[in-house]
């Protein structure tokens, strides 16, 4: 087994760990399932690169763009998906509207910023050597990050009082609602900690990639096989089961070659629609 393929799938796999979260809360708490969560990781990842490319130190403008990217998901909520769970709108009418979303944000990154690639503006650093694997440092750093982030997220959700507040949301909305629990403020905090996820998974997207207008379209197919896999609404599951596509992925090019990496995301995640379709673990879909 290739071991430069498995430390390339476990970057990858990492990004998507942050961003499946987030995907995988909106669902268990807000039963939104968004096709826009890859644009706006898109969006992270160009207010990011805006930053840093203005001057700005790479990790102060990961800040930048992650309060960018929470301001504009909490606009989403605003005028979309709060008057929309008023109307109580059915799951196939907010699927739609998400779709609509994703559109909207990926065609006016395209008009703002145009269609071409783009770099942060950061020295080139040269790759560490173990034995047969090449480490690129900014693949390292990424993961390490990632770590860091998901062991704060875990600590917040099983400690805090809104993260108590909500898996309360999650099991049973109107239970918490009835024990006192203020369901709209918990909704506010999943956009907050959706949007601190999504737009650090896109800025660090960026870093060990580039930065492409169409990057979130190309992921939400993973993302969301990630999530299934792991058991819809189980952040936990979304964190494993993102990194088992990252690694399936990376380990299928040798055999069919990198332009099959979403046709393998696509096959997991069928495969588990069909044979266990609550996933590895117990989620709340």
């Amino acid at each position: 087994m290739d071991l430069q393929l498995i430390f390339n799938g476990l970057a990858i796999g990492s990004v998507l760990a942050l961003a499946a979260v987030g995907l995988t809360l909106t669902y268990g708490i807000l039963n939104l399932s968004n096709f826009a969560h890859g644009d706006f990781m898109t969006l992270g990842a160009y207010l990011t690169w805006l930053a840093n490319t203005n001057g700005i130190n790479i990790w102060l403008a990961m800040l930048l763009g992650t309060v960018g990217t929470i301001i504009a998901m909490l606009i989403a909520e605003y005028l979309l998906w709060k008057p929309m769970r008023d109307r109580r709108a059915s799951a196939t009418t907010l699927i739609i509207i998400s779709i609509g979303l994703a559109l909207f944000i990926r065609s006016a990154i395209l008009l703002i910023w145009g269609s071409s690639n783009q770099s942060y503006a950061l020295p080139v650093v040269r790759a560490l050597e173990f034995a047969d694997i090449k480490v690129a440092y900014y693949r390292l750093v990424v993961i390490g990050l990632v770590f860091l982030v998901i062991l704060g997220l875990h600590f917040f959700l099983q400690n805090s009082k809104i993260g108590k507040a909500m898996r309360a949301v999650a099991d049973n909305i109107d239970l918490a609602r009835v024990s006192g629990i203020n369901v709209e403020r918990v909704v506010i905090w999943t956009w907050v900690i959706t949007g601190v996820l999504t737009a650090l998974s896109g800025g660090m997207y960026g870093l060990i990639t580039a930065v492409r207008p169409n990057m979130g379209w190309f992921l939400i197919l993973p993302l969301f096989a990630s999530v299934i896999l792991g058991g819809v609404g189980n952040p936990y599951g979304a964190i494993l089961g993102a990194l088992v596509i990252g690694l399936a992925q990376e380990l299928s090019v040798p055999w069919l070659g990198s332009e099959y990496k979403l046709g393998v995301a696509l096959f997991i995640m069928v495969v588990i629609l069909l044979v266990r379709p609550q996933g590895l673990f117990k989620g709340t879909g």
